[in-house]
């Protein structure tokens, strides 16, 4: 791999040790970065407070099996990662039902992990230059890179906080509720802890921008939610 390309991030999303072992040790290298879950709630939490470039989630998992987690990665997290399902179930009508809910591949057990790994670099290239650049007055985002500019200033954002950011610039000029935010980020378990964690990623992510782009960007809708706010260019031209 080249300097300039930065490794891939993996989520590998499997409960059999023994396999999960053996893809740490054949991906384990300067092209990728990985990470683990055993079962759906843990892939759900680490989707919801990190990025990555593609997920490989087995179907047969403890607890919320990957067709309900994969639906979730979708419509709680609205997460467009790539999503390749595997699992020993070959029928098309599994194959059927693993598309319906989201995925972009599917691999039936037993494969060579050589044909995973092109999978993942196919789904990548594919799936990377469909990640556009994201305005909302003269602030850019990137959702690739996770980097915010504000003429001509640059920061880099990561986690939850980069998450609230981009539906922030989705939604602008309009403002999002703190129930729609927090279910974007935690699903059917928003509730009160969910909430103060919330604002905490809310002062996060200004403490962020304000270092980086000399402006927090993020308004408080007092008893309502939150929504980006630019400043104006005279100002921000001030001394």
């Amino acid at each position: 791999m080249t300097s300039n390309q930065p490794p891939l991030r993996l989520l590998i999303v499997e409960d059999q040790v023994d396999l999960a072992e053996n893809l740490f040790e054949f991906l384990g290298e300067d092209r990728y970065t990985l990470d683990f879950a055993a079962d759906g709630l843990t892939a759900l939490h680490l989707l919801a407070t990190q990025s990555y470039d593609v997920i490989v989630l087995d179907l047969m998992l403890p607890g919320v099996n990957g067709y309900d987690i994969c639906r979730r990665i979708r419509q709680d997290l609205q997460c467009q990662t790539p999503v390749i399902l595997m699992t020993a179930l070959s029928a098309l009508t599994d194959k059927e039902k693993g598309f319906d809910c989201g995925a972009d591949d599917y691999l039936v057990k037993p494969f060579e992990l050589r044909e995973l790994q092109l999978r993942i670099e196919a789904l990548h290239r594919r799936y990377s230059p469909r990640r556009p650049i994201l305005a909302a007055g003269d602030v850019r985002f990137d959702p690739g890179t996770l980097e915010v500019e504000l003429r001509g200033l640059k920061t880099a954002l990561s986690g939850i906080p980069a998450r609230l950011f981009e539906l922030l610039v989705r939604a602008y000029p309009s403002f999002l509720s703190h129930e729609a935010l927090s279910d974007a980020l935690w699903g059917a378990r928003y509730g009160e802890t969910e909430g103060n964690s919330l604002r905490t990623h809310i002062y996060t992510l200004r403490k962020s921008l304000q270092a980086g782009l000399g402006s927090g960007l993020v308004k408080t809708i007092h008893g309502r939610g939150y929504r980006l706010e630019v400043p104006e260019k005279e100002n921000a031209d001030k001394p």
